[in-house]
């Protein structure tokens, strides 16, 4: 049995499959490029073994837990652990059998060709995974997973990735990062810099975590002039462990672009919590532009990440803290939103600002229109709730007629599970190639040029735009 169709994702007509699988065929082994994602840099750093199967494959990845407690699966259930304090389940392999007992929820899925390119490509497993064979798979990636050969960086290696970021806030020391660099290892592994817990003054913490921006930086972060300059000293301290981009995960895509003044008064008010929501989105809007002036002085790229509203239920925040799989899309208005930046610094050929979204409904109305124009914009992959094969593809459809195929930059993962990095780049090359084909296919695209475009969307579009 094989859990994978060679053909899958390319296609069902037979000459429009040909076209795609001759393409796919030319960039299938390329070098992986990811720019942007949410890996630990920890693994790397120290290059321990994995500690068992559901800790790689279930208990760190929401599109996995989340699935698993829509129906009724509990979190604590599944390893996830509490950041109130309480007892989760502490054996993986009840972890891994609950796992299987549901593996059926995640048919049609993009999660399920995830886990089963890894579980196929990565650890040899050929029987599909159900109650019956979760032991016997469990035990199968467990024996690897204690050898050499399935360490973090021997991984790396057989993936064949060139380059991966992971991301960091603007006060993390970059303790793992320091391991990596002076380990001799030759794998890259950079990082990004990551302001939100030092921009967004309805952060929990806001003030501490200003206080502690300024001690990294040695500045008086709680002067307007201070805390722009603790910025740049931590963004430059962020280069010099490899990072080429900052990362903005904003609820808008809104911008300002204050006064001085005004904004060192907004400042003010916001270390001593009593900016109102208008006014924490204001500030955070004008930092938006604050960072791009700041990525004209030091050549990092800037992504926005707008339009999820985060930690949708009070309860599971409390008990198991952020990032748990109830951040929610929502609407997102760009083209008034980015406004006074790209009136600030839009014309500038020297900065490069890759805009995302959760809102498909923005990618033709909006998002493709901007890019298609101002010359600091360019348009990053599908993400999160739409990095799937239907997601993708309705992406090149809205996009291309406007923004062609070069005012986007490839694809990133944007994942914490390590071994789905080749499974999802993987999907993003089938996709890539299906469509390439439906162009040369209806002859809006010539053959001669088709591997040219598939070969920068694979691999040179992303290279170019990180900088990498």
């Amino acid at each position: 049995m094989t859990l994978l169709d060679d053909d899958r994702l390319l296609g069902t007509d037979p000459g429009l499959r040909a076209i795609a699988r001759d393409l796919y065929d030319g960039i299938r082994d390329l070098p992986i490029i990811s720019p942007h994602g949410h890996t630990d840099p920890r693994w790397f750093a120290e290059n321990a073994t994995f500690a068992d199967p559901a800790a790689l494959f279930v208990t760190p990845d929401h599109y996995v837990f989340r699935m698993l407690h829509s129906q009724g699966v509990p979190l604590e259930a599944l390893g996830v652990p509490r950041a109130d304090g309480g007892a989760t389940e502490a054996d993986p392999r009840a972890v891994w059998r609950l796992f299987a007992q549901h593996f059926h929820l995640f048919r049609g899925t993009p999660s399920r060709m995830w886990l089963d390119h890894a579980f196929q490509t990565v650890f040899g497993v050929t029987d599909r995974l159900t109650p019956a064979s979760a032991d016997a798979i469990y035990d199968q990636i467990d024996a690897q997973l204690q050898t050499d050969a399935f360490r973090p960086r021997a991984l790396f290696d057989r993936f064949r990735i060139e380059a991966l970021s992971t991301t960091e806030a603007a006060t993390d020391d970059l303790h793992w990062h320091r391991m990596i660099k002076g380990s001799g290892w030759p794998g890259r592994v950079i990082t990004a810099y990551r302001p939100d817990g030092v921009i967004d003054p309805e952060m929990p913490g806001f003030a501490d975590n200003v206080a502690r921006l300024g001690a990294l930086a040695g500045e008086d972060a709680t002067t307007w002039t201070g805390y722009l300059a603790a910025h740049r000293n931590r963004r430059a301290y962020f280069k010099d462990f490899g990072a080429t981009s900052t990362d903005h995960g904003h609820p808008t895509a809104r911008t300002e672009d204050l006064a001085q003044d005004v904004a060192a008064r907004l400042f003010a008010e916001a270390l001593q919590g009593r900016c109102s929501a208008e006014e924490a989105e204001t500030f955070r809007g004008h930092m938006l532009t604050e960072m791009a002036r700041m990525s004209l002085d030091d050549g990092l790229v800037m992504q926005i990440h707008p339009g999820a509203l985060r930690n949708h239920s009070g309860p599971v925040l409390a008990q198991f803290g952020r990032d748990k799989g109830y951040d929610i899309p929502t609407r997102t208005d760009y083209v008034r939103a980015l406004r006074p930046l790209l009136e600030a610094v839009g014309h500038r050929h020297d900065l490069t600002v890759i805009l995302f979204t959760l809102d498909e409904s923005a990618y033709a109305r909006e998002l493709a229109p901007l890019a298609g124009v101002w010359p600091c914009l360019r348009l990053g992959p599908p993400w999160w709730f739409h990095d799937s094969p239907e997601g993708m593809w309705r992406f090149r459809q809205m996009t291309t007629e406007t923004a062609g195929f070069y005012n986007t930059v490839g694809f990133n993962d944007d994942t914490r599970a390590f071994c789905s990095i080749p499974a999802r780049h993987d999907v993003a090359r089938r996709v890539d190639c299906a469509f390439l084909a439906t162009l040369v296919a209806t002859g809006r695209l010539a053959a001669d040029e088709a591997p040219q475009v598939a070969h920068d969307l694979t691999y040179r579009l992303a290279k170019q735009a990180y900088r990498l």
